[in-house]
C-alpha cells in the first residue's frame, strides 16, 4: 500500500538521520501540524491524513511514537480492527480465553472489573503515556491502525495478528451513533484490504475474522480464535462447557449489564467517553433501520469496486 504525502515522511527521515527517532511528543506534533486536515464529525474537531488514512491528531501522535519506540515481542498478539467493527467483543473474548485458568473468582476476572478497552493496551493511545510498561501480564495489544501503518518491530518480531471486520453498512451506522463523523482510521476498504492481503500471505500469523461469522457461528469461531491465540480448549474443557462460559461472559447482554460498563468512563478525563457507548446493539443488518436500500446498494457497490480482485467480499453468495 503506497504512502500518501511526503512532507511528514521527509521530516521524520531528516529528524532520524540527524538525531535518531524523535523522543519528545512535541516533535510529532510539529510534523502533524503540516499534514492535510479536515473537520471531523461532532465528537472530534479535526482529522489528519497520514499514510493514506485519516486519524485524530492525538492518536496519530501516539501512532508515530509507537512506530519508533514500541519494541514488540514475538509473544505479543495484536488485536486489530477498524472502529465499530466488533472491537470490544474481540477484546473481551481474547482476554477471557487467555485468562480462563486464572480468573476463576470474580476478584481476579478482568472483565468483571474493567471495561474491555482497559484490559488491553491500546497501542496508539496508551503506549506514549507509559512507554516503559512493556512487561505486561497479558501479551495482547490492541490497535485501530491499518496494516501498513503498524510499527516495523511488530512485523519483524513475527507477532500474531487477529483482525476483525464487519459489514461496512453496519459499521457505518455504528460509527455514526458513536461519533457522527468521518471514518477515523479510514478509508474502511483500505483498512480491510491491508489485513486481508496479509492474512492470505501469512495465514499462520494473521487470523482474519468476520463479525457476522462470529455472531452466526460463535462456538466454532471462538474455538478458532483460542487455537490461534495458543490457548486451545481441551476436550475436557469442551465437555465441561468452557467455550460456552467464555461466550456467555463476553456476550453483549452480559457486558452491557455489568456495573463497570453501565457507570464508568474510558479515556482521558477531558475526553472520556461513557462506557455504555461501547455496547449498543451489535446486530447484523441494523443498517436497514437507518439507510435506504438504495444507500445500502451504493455502499455495497463501492466496496465491491475497492475490493475487486482481492478474493474478499462482504456480499453473501445469494445477494
Amino acid at each position: 500500500m503506497a504512502l500518501c504525502g511526503t512532507s511528514e515522511i521527509s521530516a521524520l527521515k531528516t529528524c532520524e538521520v540527524e538525531n535518531g527517532p524523535p523522543k519528545a511528543p512535541a516533535a510529532y506534533k510539529e510534523i502533524i501540524s503540516t499534514l492535510p486536515s479536515e473537520n471531523g464529525w461532532k465528537v472530534f474537531q479535526q482529522l489528519c491524513f497520514y499514510q493514506c488514512f485519516w486519524c485524530f491528531p492525538l492518536h496519530l501522535e501516539g501512532a508515530m511514537y509507537a512506530r519508533h519506540h514500541f519494541k514488540a515481542q514475538p509473544t505479543d498478539v495484536l488485536l486489530c480492527s477498524a472502529p465499530k467493527t466488533g472491537t470490544p467483543w474481540l477484546k473481551a473474548l481474547s482476554v477471557a480465553i487467555v485468562t480462563r485458568n486464572s480468573a476463576a473468582d470474580n476478584a481476579n476476572n478482568l472483565l468483571l472489573n474493567k471495561v474491555p478497552h482497559e484490559c488491553i493496551m491500546f497501542l496508539e493511545k496508551d503506549f506514549i503515556k507509559n512507554p516503559t510498561d512493556q512487561e505486561r501480564l497479558l501479551r495482547l495489544v490492541a490497535t485501530h491502525l491499518p496494516y501498513a501503518a503498524l510499527p516495523k518491530s511488530i512485523l519483524d518480531a513475527g507477532c500474531k495478528i487477529v483482525y476483525i471486520c464487519r459489514d461496512p453498512k453496519d459499521a457505518f451506522v455504528s460509527l455514526w451513533h458513536f461519533a457522527r463523523g468521518r471514518s477515523n482510521f479510514g478509508p474502511y476498504w483500505d483498512h480491510v484490504l491491508g489485513y486481508w492481503k496479509a492474512s492470505q500471505e501469512s495465514p499462520e500469523k494473521v487470523l482474519f475474522m468476520n463479525y457476522e461469522d462470529l455472531l452466526g457461528d460463535t462456538i466454532n469461531q471462538v474455538k478458532r480464535l483460542a487455537e490461534f491465540l495458543g490457548h486451545p480448549f481441551s476436550t475436557e474443557e469442551e465437555k465441561q462447557g468452557a467455550v460456552e462460559k467464555v461466550i456467555s461472559l463476553c456476550s453483549l447482554e452480559n457486558l452491557s449489564n455489568l456495573e463497570i460498563n453501565k457507570t464508568g468512563k474510558y479515556g482521558d478525563a477531558e475526553k472520556a467517553i461513557e462506557n455504555t457507548v461501547y455496547f449498543r446493539k451489535g446486530e447484523v443488518g441494523d443498517w436497514k433501520n437507518y439507510l435506504t436500500p438504495e444507500m445500502g446498494d451504493q455502499l455495497d457497490t463501492i466496496m465491491e469496486e475497492k475490493l475487486s480482485g482481492s478474493g474478499f467480499t462482504f456480499r453473501e453468495p445469494n445477494d
